[in-house]
Parts: C-alpha cells; structure tokens; sequence
C-alpha cells in the first residue's frame, strides 16, 4: 500500500482510519515546518510515537521526577547508563526496579497520545507510511487502540477551536511573576509547572489534568498577565541552492520552462494520488462493512455464501469485483488494488 502525500489533500482523521481498517503494520512519517513524528503501527493499531522536536525520555524522565516516582540520584544513575549502553531509559528504570512498570506504561501511554493529539493541529505538511516490520519492546510493549485515538483526539481539537490560534500541545510559557490571587488548587498546580521549558502536553501529563482545562487555565493566565508565551524555535530549515546564471540569452527561458512543466507534473501526480488514496480508504471500509455482512449471512443460513453476488454486486472503487472465496468454516475477501491484480503488495484486505 503506497501512501503518501500532503495534509492538505487527506487529512489526519482519513490516514489513521486506513491504516487502521487495512490492519496495517509499519511506520507513519509527518513532517512539518515544526517538528517531524513517526508513529508506529502493529497490525493497525498504534505501538509507539517519535517526535524529533520532544524527546520521550527527556520528558519521561521529568514527569518521573516531578512525580516523586523517583529520586535525582537514581535518575542521574540511570541517566548515566543510557549514555553508555544507549538502552530506553523506561527499560532500564524497570530492569533496575527504580520505578513501578505500571508508572512508566502510564506516562508513556500518555505521551503518544499528546503526540497523536497535536498532529491534529497541523494545517499543514506531509506524511509517508512505509510497510514494514516494527519490533516490539520486551520491557515495555503495549498496543493503543488507533479507533479510540483518532476520536479522542478529535474530540480535544474541536474543543480547542476556540482557543487553538493562542495555544497547542507545544506552546511552552514563562512566568512574569507569582501567582494571581484566587486561583483554584488546580490552576495554582498549572501555574507551578510553567518553567520556561514544559510544553502544554508535558504541564498536561504532570498535573494530571484534563487537557482542555489545562489550556483554558494557561489562556486565563496569559491574559492576566502572570505568563507570557516562549515559543521553541523551529526546526532549521535546509539552504536553498544558489543558482547559477546561464550565460547565453535564450538559455534563460530554460529554467523558468523547467519549473513550468514541474509545477504541472506535481500537480497532476497530487491528484492522482489524492484520487488513489480515497480510492483505497473507501474500498478497505467496504471490505469492512461486506464482512460483516457475511457473517450476518452465516448466522441467518448456517453457512458462508457460495458466492459474493449473494450478497452484493459491487465493485471495489477501481471497478474490479472483489475478491472472494469460501473456505472451510471461514471465507476470504480482498481488492485487488490500484494496479488490479491479485497477489500485489497494494491488494487490500
């Protein structure tokens, strides 16, 4: 299954369901102009997220911390042996029984749903999923249910849409001063994390809080003046290719050709590839719902259909008819794909 392409074209929401439905193991890559995530897929559902601008173990190690979960000395020692052994410092927190596994699951837990969250936010980017197999950590291997994510985190930013142009997950805010008078103990515990280095998500993960009340207690912060926004600086940005100057007259109309004929290119393969992933989104949600049909079939006759035309006479959204076949006690349903032929690496199942 080839997809990849531009947020602006297939949503977030889209690409999760897709790989969800498809069952789908391997890694997912966004990049943006503030930070690149790869979340990572096991049979569809999500086992792990990776943020290049926020370090997981930094801020797993923090929240251990603030959380009284463990001590400055035994973070350091165990801070030590990451440096030398390059292990996850989950892992060797658990292996030397500093903090309780259930703890760290937690937090982790946590932090790949802020992750996933944030995405959300994006108004622009790319993103590429490659197939391929993704290792389970023994120490710590957990498996999130991609469904429950995408609607959490729909929820989140549909109620952050007030409030999203002056706060996300990765606003990071300094104090101007002490504390406002009449906060409650949750605002006053908000209002303790703000240090100049926490995020939204990490304030978030420390108090506890939901994420919404966090925002709206850093909003009403800011806006009486205690905090003001310290924003981390974006990801440098690669440096253009100067370029070089033909001599003769009428080679100068070659470059400005050249962008010409690029710029209709990238257009027409965005299209095609827009048309191709809502193709395939379409196609794995009806696989989806004719299963289910089929066991409805099952139920009401004692056996699987002999044949898909029982049930339906529709096609997958290239036109092809599915691919079907009874089997003993069981059935097998499938799309060819793009290319229309079975046993190809963009069959759908």
């Amino acid at each position: 299954m080839a997809l990849e392409g531009s947020l602006k074209d297939f949503g977030l929401a889209d690409i999760l369901q897709l790989i969800y439905f498809q069952r789908k193991t391997g890694i997912l890559t966004f990049a943006g102009r503030a930070d690149k995530v790869r979340l990572l897929f096991v049979d569809g559902n999500i086992v792990g997220a990776e943020s290049k601008r926020r370090l997981e173990d930094n801020r797993l190690g923090k929240i251990l911390l603030k959380k009284s979960h463990i001590t400055d000395e035994n973070l350091a020692v165990a801070l030590e042996e990451q440096r030398r052994t390059g292990a996850k410092l989950g892992n060797i927190l658990i292996q030397r029984e500093l903090v309780d596994k259930a703890a760290i699951k937690e937090i982790l837990e946590g932090q790949i749903t802020e992750t996933i969250i944030q995405l959300f936010g994006w108004k622009e980017g790319t993103y590429d999923f490659t197939v391929q197999g993704v290792p389970l950590d023994k120490e710590m291997s957990f498996s999130l249910d991609t469904q429950h994510l995408l609607m959490e985190g729909l929820r989140v930013f549909d109620e952050w849409g007030a409030i999203q142009d002056k706060i996300t997950l990765d606003s990071v805010f300094r104090t101007l001063g002490s504390a406002p008078a009449g906060l409650t103990e949750e605002q006053l515990e908000v209002f303790a994390c703000v240090d100049g280095e926490n995020d939204v998500s990490t304030i978030t993960d420390l108090t506890g809080q939901d994420n919404f009340e966090v925002s709206k207690t850093l909003l009403s912060l800011l806006e009486k003046g205690a905090i003001d926004i310290a924003e981390a600086a974006p990801m440098a940005a690669e440096e253009p290719v100067a370029a070089v100057k033909p001599r003769h007259a009428l080679l100068g109309y070659l470059p400005y050709l050249a962008v010409f004929l690029s710029v209709c290119l990238s257009l027409a393969g965005v299209l095609l590839q827009k048309t191709d992933a809502v193709n395939i989104f379409r196609t794995s949600k009806e696989i989806a719902e004719l299963r289910v049909r089929i066991e409805e079939f099952r139920i009401e006759h004692g056996t699987y259909p002999p044949a898909l035309q029982q049930i339906t006479e529709k096609r997958d959204h290239w036109g092809t008819p599915y691919i079907y076949r009874q089997t003993e006690g069981s059935f097998f349903i499938a799309s060819a794909g793009a290319d229309r032929v079975e046993g190809t690496k963009d069959d759908i199942y």
